[in-house]
């Protein structure tokens, strides 16, 4: 039958299902098979010919259609799951049901009255599959269809290779079969590459795009931390019950992480043939990051004998069933496994830089969202990983592309998310000592980003793009500035010698941040002063040696630092102070962050489209919620500080304590009108000024002033390379107060972050699918659709 003839036969069926009114009976199949029998037609066509008004049509006026619809393609997919789809007709009816349930399900999602159908038991469909048993053991038919998905994803010749030479198959060996022999990629515990093939790769991709539309009912509970930790759908698909699921997270992790775009290193070789591959491994990628969200601050796994076991604390009722994905990925331990990751994540996230050297020469990938999200779950339910990532210099090959990812995307409204996430793993990655030891690396890729030119190191870069993020990054970024901040006074003991350039720009933002105007017009501003003084504290006290530039250029910005000493703080200054306020808004694209010449091959960050979409984001917590403070002791050791201790230890470090300080102690000492204007008042400002930690620079400037313009007098000298040769050579020991310990704020998971992430992820998802377009114009909850 010619394809034009399928689509009419397709869309007669359709019409006909929406203007029966009558029940069509489960058990007449010449009405049902035309939805499946012999349709040529690809997921595109399904989604032209069931307009979304007509599946909400028989949704509402003959309901009982509408789930017999849905019960006989799982039906069908349950008998090629058990089949084992021998025949061309038995897989296109497969391929046929899958893309009709993902076209119809989040239909069925959008309707409170409707959500719990698929936990419905349907009559005859029993546990065992075979209908004998009575109702009260009859699967749910979401059960069902996720059991028969997980089987026909593992089916010889339809979605993996056979290894029969003579291709007979009994219907029993594919419920036998030990789908760990199929994983569909070597890498982790699995060391055999099968041999590509293209259909097999596009089933599985529909699959899997069924798989997702299944679990997408979270996208229709609105945002809140309580509805979101269980995804009855992930639970049971993670659960004992799938028999298939180590080789299916195998599966997919591999297939990720094994990718490679580039392909045999030919340039252009994607303009002349297709890639199959691609698709499935941005599905793949979609799908694990979605079985793996899992709030790890609720996780419960008990350690026996020092091997974890996936059960709760004690025998009492366990929290649930546990996510085996999670277990998984949270045992990987072997080096090798590691190594095969950490390469395929950072040759993923690289590859849209390459780009830039040779336009269009390689194939761009679009799924670096979902990497760096995959990359987020692996730091942070396998502590084992997140060492091993720091143990070498290669962490800087997530580094790098973070960075450009998140110059790239700070103009665009769009990808607010993305500058989120970057700085969320850069925030987790810097708890770490060792990552600020690795930043020592001198920068000599050079990736085209519009920012200055420098020489220097992997700090320098870090810190340079942060400046730019700050200075010339959309207003949306703001909350993010506390976050920019604290990973650079995590890093700053580490750092053995900045240059110049990012000297200057590590100044230029204290400079921003103490203008009056700045620190008196919002309640947490001043926290940034604080965390800039501490990071300069940090490099006076750990790395005065190699710092020359960083003290050169304290000396020649002295008059900073003076300022805020002599903080006015009486009514009738903060009064002016703010009356600047009205008249300047833009505090910080002012004089000072003159740009030099621009890197290479770079082009300024370019604000989003006209008409782009974009999924509305849930607040992340503040920083004192986000991070936990911790000591660093003589041996390195890490001592978690406890929150009480804060106020106590303030006078040994006069930062601590401060950048957590309530926001309720703030709003009693400042007044708020009416009109929720913020009004600081004297005793606001008096309270956090005597705690600026300004006695080491202090006495810094008290030393090397006085000696730095003797040289100039009596050299009559104007060149700065003269005071550096002295500044390198000097030093200051005795001279400096105590040094205090180093406070590194480390990440911990909170619910908030929890619900951060869920919004964030599904929203990219949700945009991502675009062809056929699974969920637009369905009533999402999670988030909002915004036009750009």
């Amino acid at each position: 039958m010619g394809s034009a003839d399928s689509k009419l036969n397709f869309r007669k069926a359709v019409i006909q299902l929406t203007t029966k009114t009558q029940p069509v009976e489960a058990t007449d199949d010449a009405f049902w098979d035309q939805f499946w029998a012999d349709t040529a037609t690809s997921v595109q066509d399904v989604f032209a010919l069931v307009p979304a008004a007509e599946i909400r049509a028989v949704r509402e006026e003959s309901p009982s259609n509408l789930a017999t619809l849905c019960y006989k393609a799982v039906e069908k997919l349950v008998q090629g799951a058990e089949s084992g789809c021998h025949s061309e007709k038995e897989r296109q009816v497969v391929l046929n049901c899958s893309r009709l349930l993902t076209r119809v399900l989040p239909y069925i999602f959008e309707d409170p009255d409707w959500r719990g159908f698929f936990w419905s038991t349907v009559p005859g469909a029993g546990r065992g599959g075979q209908g004998e048993e009575d109702d009260e053991t009859a699967r749910p038919l979401a059960e069902s269809l996720l059991l028969a998905i997980a089987d026909l994803l593992f089916c010889p010749d339809f979605t993996v290779q056979s290894h029969r030479r003579n291709n007979v198959d009994s219907a029993e060996d594919v419920r036998s079969l030990d789908s760990c022999e199929y994983i569909w990629e070597a890498g982790v515990g699995f060391a055999h590459s099968p041999q590509p093939n293209s259909i097999h790769d596009m089933n599985r991709m529909e699959l899997l795009k069924l798989l997702l539309t299944c679990f997408s009912e979270a996208m229709y509970l609105p945002p809140s931390p309580e509805s979101g930790s269980t995804n009855p759908w992930v639970q049971f698909f993670c659960s004992t019950e799938n028999r298939h699921a180590l080789p299916l997270f195998t599966s997919l992790l591999n297939t990720v992480c094994a990718y490679d775009p580039v392909g045999y290193g030919i340039p252009y070789n994607h303009l002349l043939f297709s890639d199959y591959r691609e698709p499935l491994v941005e599905e793949a990628a979609q799908v694990l990051i979605v079985t793996l969200d899992h709030d790890s601050a609720t996780s419960t796994t008990c350690t026996v004998d020092g091997t974890t076991t996936g059960t709760a604390m004690d025998d009492a009722e366990p929290p649930g069933p546990e996510n085996l994905f999670v277990n998984y990925l949270s045992r990987i331990h072997r080096e090798e496994d590691f190594q095969f990751i950490l390469k395929g994540i950072a040759r993923l996230l690289s590859n849209p830089l390459l780009q830039t050297y040779l336009p269009n020469s390689t194939k761009k990938i679009q799924f670096h969202q979902e990497l760096l999200v995959l990359f987020w779950k692996l730091c942070d339910f396998n502590k084992k990983f997140l060492f091993f990532v720091l143990k070498s210099s290669d962490v800087l090959d997530i580094l790098v592309p973070i960075l450009y990812f998140l110059n790239d995307a700070r103009a665009d409204q769009s990808r607010v998310g993305l500058m989120h996430i970057g700085v969320f793993i850069l925030l987790l990655l810097s708890g770490e000592r060792n990552f600020g030891v690795r930043l020592n690396k001198p920068y000599s890729v050079r990736v085209p980003m519009d920012i200055p030119v420098f020489t220097g190191t992997h700090a320098d870069l870090l810190i340079v793009v942060f400046h730019k993020i700050v200075t010339s990054g959309h207003q949306r970024l703001q909350p993010l500035f506390d976050c920019l901040l604290t990973i650079v006074v995590n890093v700053s003991p580490y750092l053995k010698s900045l240059s110049m350039v990012t000297a200057n720009k590590l100044l230029h933002l204290l400079e921003a941040f103490s203008t009056t105007w700045f620190l008196f017009s919002a309640s947490q501003n001043h926290h940034l002063v604080f965390f800039l003084l501490e990071v300069f504290n940090n490099i006076i006290q750990y790395q005065f040696d190699g710092n020359s530039n960083l003290v050169y250029a304290i000396i020649r910005k002295r008059g900073v630092f003076h300022q805020l000493a002599n903080l006015p703080t009486d009514p009738p200054s903060i009064h002016k102070a703010l009356q600047r306020r009205r008249k300047t808004p833009e505090p910080l694209s002012r004089a000072g962050s003159q740009e030099g010449a621009s890197m290479e091959g770079s082009r300024p960050a370019a604000p989003a489209e006209p008409g782009t979409l974009k999924t509305s984001l849930v607040a992340t917590p503040g920083i004192d919620k986000l991070t936990e403070k911790s000591q660093v002791s003589e041996d390195g050791t890490l001592r978690s500080l406890e929150p009480e201790s804060q106020s106590s230890s303030a006078e040994g470090s006069p930062s601590e304590g401060e950048p957590s300080q309530t926001w309720r102690e703030q709003r009693r000492l400042s007044s708020a009108s009416a009109s929720g204007q913020w009004n600081p008042t004297s005793d606001w400002i008096l309270s956090w000024k005597s705690k600026l930690p300004l006695q080491t620079i202090m006495r810094l400037l008290q030393v090397l002033v006085p000696q730095v313009e003797k040289i100039c007098i009596d050299k009559g000298l104007t060149d700065e390379s003269e005071i550096l040769r002295f500044l390198q050579h000097g030093t200051l020991v005795g001279l400096l107060p105590v040094p205090h310990p180093i406070l590194i704020r480390k990440y911990q998971a909170n619910s908030g972050t929890a619900v951060w992430f869920r919004t964030y992820m599904w929203g990219v998802i949700y945009l991502r699918n675009v062809d056929p377009p699974i969920w637009y114009d369905t009533d999402v909850k999670l988030f909002e659709i915004q036009r750009v």
